[in-house]
């Protein structure tokens, strides 16, 4: 593994190297915007139902005329839209640009890739409908009917090969951790989800078999799929928008196995309470904790990669959304690792808190970063700069507020829930209104994170028009 992203050009002059830059844009260019074109519209459809679901907590008979609009389908189809369609299908297009660039071959077969992203649509418009119908299995991230994953199985399955075989060609025999990262992603998500998919949708294990294979698929979705890409992409670009080395080879490879190692065993925390074997739940408790490990090792890398280069926070917007998703990362794992204690788990458990700590992981971290990803690798990929800087700051500030607001109100909110939940004198309708002023002011932070995306979808449409100067593509010689 090498400990920079700055990976030597070897005998090539810089022209050449500019020149195979270009070709191995050119090569993944139609997959990769296939993936982050359709990710960007699903993430504007689930930012609708997802607002839709927070405006019901204190407009309950919003929209009740019909039964498509309801809290429990509008609230499956958000989760699952941003899951799999937002999340999902942006984290493989940065994932396929990443490993072509830094295993220096083309996309082999672009095309195969290409027709994965479409089929995952497929998979999609599909699983979306049977819950707009109340075709749902109930079972919490897994919502989609059994017809579905399937068809997400082969897609998925497609990328893993193709960007393995990406990964196992490669021209540049020295291996960077981001590629670790994705590989490790690439390999991990196929096996949780058809694993999961297949005992709590289609084969339907029951009881508490069916509760421990679902919420070790949930957490592991974000641990094991969502968090190797963010890492790993947060690894690459701090060290490229600043032109230096990653701060240490040695943190990073603690880092990397350390997740690979611990991350799994978190997910039966969510269980606690619960009729599960206790050794099961003691068992997470303790890789919760462990995983304080990997995620101080990745903390300490991106500070001191950034130490003393603060201040080009102000000028390079892909490194404003890169360090707060990196910083979100580092608060969101703490939190988790501290909520996974019994006696915390008593208080935030089943309250607002939990919706609040899923969304700054999936949002503040992951979703930050794979903005300032598109805004590096798309100019790259259409040979055309930004439009708007303008627009791209109002997109961070509205973003970065957005999820800000959302946190800290659900946070504060559900803790007091908590509180007020192992309070017997307290009556149930006195907590449900003394929730109803943090809900406001979740719906308000959500109203920024949608406005968020809808000026980075526009940026997207009018980069893809062809609005932005043109970019030198052959004497460019920005840095692997």
């Amino acid at each position: 593994m090498q400990d920079s992203a700055t990976i030597s050009t070897g005998e090539r002059t810089p022209k050449e190297a500019a020149h195979e830059r270009w070709l191995i844009d050119q090569s993944c260019r139609r997959a990769v915007l296939t993936w982050l074109v359709s990710a960007t519209v699903w993430l504007l459809l689930g930012s609708v139902f997802g607002l839709l679901t927070s405006f019901k907590f204190h407009i309950p008979y919003l929209l009740d005329t019909r039964a498509e609009f309801t809290f429990g389908r509008l609230r499956a189809m958000h989760l699952d839209t941003v899951a799999y369609g937002w999340a999902t299908m942006s984290a493989v297009a940065t994932a396929l640009w990443l490993m072509c660039r830094l295993s220096r071959v083309p996309l082999p077969y672009a095309g195969m890739v290409t027709f994965a992203g479409w089929l995952w649509n497929l998979g999609m418009v599909a699983g979306l409908a049977g819950l707009a119908h109340g075709n749902s299995s109930s079972v919490e991230w897994l919502e989609f009917p059994p017809y579905v994953p399937p068809i997400f199985v082969l897609s998925i399955g497609i990328v893993s090969i193709w960007t393995i075989a990406t990964f196992r060609n490669r021209r540049e025999k020295q291996v960077y951790v981001t590629q670790w990262y994705i590989y490790g992603a690439m390999f991990w998500f196929p096996w949780i989800y058809t694993t999961a998919a297949l005992l709590c949708t289609m084969v339907y294990a029951t009881g508490v078999v069916q509760a421990a294979v679902n919420w070790w698929f949930a957490h592991n979705f974000l641990g094991l799929w969502i968090t190797p890409v963010g890492v790993g992409t947060a690894y690459y670009l701090i060290p490229k928008v600043l032109g230096r080395p990653v701060y240490s080879y040695h943190l990073s490879v603690l880092g990397f196995w350390a997740l690979a190692l611990f991350y799994s065993w978190a997910g039966m925390h969510h269980l606690i309470g619960g009729p599960i074997p206790a050794w099961m739940i003691s068992a997470s408790v303790v890789g919760s904790m462990m995983m304080l490990i990997p995620v101080i090792a990745v903390a300490i890398n991106h500070h001191m990669t950034m130490r003393g280069h603060f201040r080009e926070l102000r000028y390079s917007p892909v490194l404003r959304f890169t360090v707060f998703g990196a910083v979100s990362y580092t608060a969101v794992s703490i939190q988790g690792s501290f909520e996974a204690l019994r006696a915390f788990s008593e208080v935030a458990h089943f309250t607002h808190y939990t919706v609040g700590h899923a969304h700054l992981g999936l949002y503040g971290f992951f979703t930050m970063i794979m903005f300032g990803a598109a805004y590096y690798y798309i100019p790259r990929l259409t040979g055309r700069d930004w439009s708007s800087a303008f627009l791209i700051k109002a997109h961070f500030w509205s973003s970065a507020f957005g999820i800000t607001l959302y946190f800290v109100a659900l946070s504060v909110g559900g803790w007091f829930q908590g509180l007020a939940n192992i309070t017997p004198s307290i009556k149930h309708i006195e907590i449900v209104q003394g929730t109803l002023p943090y809900l406001f002011l979740r719906s308000v932070g959500g109203s920024f994170m949608v406005l968020g995306h809808v000026l980075f979808a526009l940026l997207l449409f009018l980069n893809l028009m062809g609005y932005g100067s043109k970019r030198p593509q052959l004497v460019e010689l920005n840095r692997r």
